[in-house]
């Protein structure tokens, strides 16, 4: 689809990837729908958003929860008259090993960092699917979904969660594209590998050296490059049910 005036929804669009993402539509002409927790950050995301020329607004809401879920897509939709597009990208990470051994104590993942990345990262995506397809639907918006997986969806050590979360994402990315096609909405998806973002920078120096030595492209992703690969999904009208892997030949 033509992107210019398109109306497309970015969670945790406040910052990291989701604000990358946004400004990058954003100098395509989309009018975007930004979703965070961060009303700060949000504003500052909204701010950069309409400096491309382009119009922008902030929704506080948990993507886990239902009830701000259909109250956020509702305001959309009236706000700007249409939805025309989804991008999944809001998650948190709650890292650890299932089981730990050390100096003979044990420890275990958990209940609560297992549910709680699995509620935003696999729950909200579900949610906001749902939510965005039923409202495209009832306006009569043609478009298509993009879903933030992850390079983790084949299994990482230490992110139990966060790979069945990512893994759940890629299967329901497939599923969801055969329900909406005949709604005219595709679903897809991207599987960025170490990207740098605000997380990863953070890392210590020889933490991301020796993680950045394992990527055949010997250096980690960029946010743009990211973006560029959404936009092409939201473009290229014959594509969709498939994941977009942007991991730089690195594989877990």
């Amino acid at each position: 689809m033509q992107l210019q005036d398109k109306v497309i929804i970015v969670t945790g669009g406040g910052q990291g990837l989701g604000r990358a993402m946004a400004e990058y539509l954003a100098a395509k002409g989309v009018k975007l729908a930004l979703v965070d927790l961060d009303q700060e950050k949000l504003d500052a995301a909204v701010a950069a958003c309409e400096s491309a020329g382009t119009q922008a607004r902030a929704y506080l809401c948990n993507v886990a929860n239902e009830e701000q879920v259909a109250h956020m897509v509702a305001q959309v939709a009236a706000d700007f008259g249409a939805i025309n597009g989804l991008i999944n990208n809001a998650g948190i990470l709650r890292d650890g090993l299932t089981i730990r051994v050390k100096d003979g104590e044990m420890t275990k993942m958990s209940l609560a960092n297992w549910q709680a990345v699995i509620d935003v990262n696999l729950t909200g995506v579900f949610l906001c699917t749902r939510e965005v397809a039923a409202k495209m639907i009832e306006l009569k918006n043609q478009g298509a979904i993009v879903n933030i997986s992850s390079i983790s969806r084949a299994g990482n050590m230490g992110q139990a969660n966060y790979s069945a979360a990512k893994a759940g994402v890629a299967a329901d990315t497939v599923v969801w594209a055969k329900e909406l096609a005949r709604y005219g909405i595709r679903v897809a998806g991207v599987a960025p590998g170490f990207i740098e973002t605000e997380m990863t920078l953070s890392m210590k120096p020889e933490a991301l050296a020796k993680t950045t030595a394992f990527i055949p492209l010997q250096r980690m992703g960029k946010p743009e490059e990211i973006a560029h690969s959404v936009a092409y999904i939201f473009e290229n009208d014959y594509f969709t049910g498939r994941i977009l892997e942007l991991d730089g030949g690195l594989r877990l």
